[in-house]
């Protein structure tokens, strides 16, 4: 009885085990995204359910960027997926580079190039005021959900930090004194940009 009583309980937690693709092969991201999933959600990779193609984001905004991705892997792969795009945004440079913070230096994607142009563009302004914007795209049963977190802060010249990745060795955001990348990833993903867009996901799904 006891035997039979466990395999039934074994079988219960399997069935409650939701299995949500997250369409990107990003290892950061990644990690980012499951230290604030609950054990109950199993995240796939890209690279788990076969896709080695580059997805493409061609969309003018983050959050098209973002639907755009989650579309691709429902429509070509039929799985239930979530997506997200993330930008700087730079109050100064009239939100800049925004949708284009990935490639900001060129389509070669490189962070420290990116960062150096930011930099360069900010050498005569005063106001370092900036915000990470990340919106997730939840293709769930049919259904499409966004969810958004914004994290605000300021640019600095010097980059500080070996964590994270992107932007985060020269943004710090308000209330702290490190920059994102000198916080620990458990520190960083309790108040980041993608941290509050995922936990309103997390709540979502909970609610279901």
């Amino acid at each position: 009885m006891f035997y039979e009583l466990l395999i039934d309980y074994i079988c219960k937690l399997k069935i409650s085990i939701m299995q949500l693709v997250f369409a990107s092969n990003n290892k950061n991201k990644i990690k980012e995204i499951q230290l604030l999933v609950p054990q109950s959600i199993q995240v796939l990779s890209l690279e788990d359910i076969g896709c080695l193609e580059e997805i493409p984001e061609t969309a003018d905004t983050i959050e098209g960027n973002a639907i755009q991705k989650a579309n691709y892997v429902t429509e070509k792969y039929g799985y239930n997926c979530f997506a997200d795009d993330t930008g700087l945004e730079v109050e100064a440079l009239n939100g800049e580079p925004g949708v284009y913070s990935a490639r900001y230096a060129g389509e070669q994607k490189d962070a420290n190039d990116n960062m150096d142009k930011l930099v360069l563009n900010l050498k005569d302004k005063t106001n370092r005021s900036a915000q990470f914007k990340t919106v997730i795209a939840l293709n769930l049963d049919g259904n499409q959900t966004l969810f958004t977190g914004i994290i605000k802060g300021k640019i600095i010249d010097e980059k500080m930090g070996t964590n994270g990745f992107g932007y985060d060795p020269i943004f710090i955001a308000e209330g702290y004194s490190k920059t994102f990348a000198e916080l620990t990833i458990e520190e960083k993903s309790t108040i980041s940009h993608r941290g509050l867009a995922v936990k309103q996901l997390v709540a979502f799904l909970a609610a279901k």
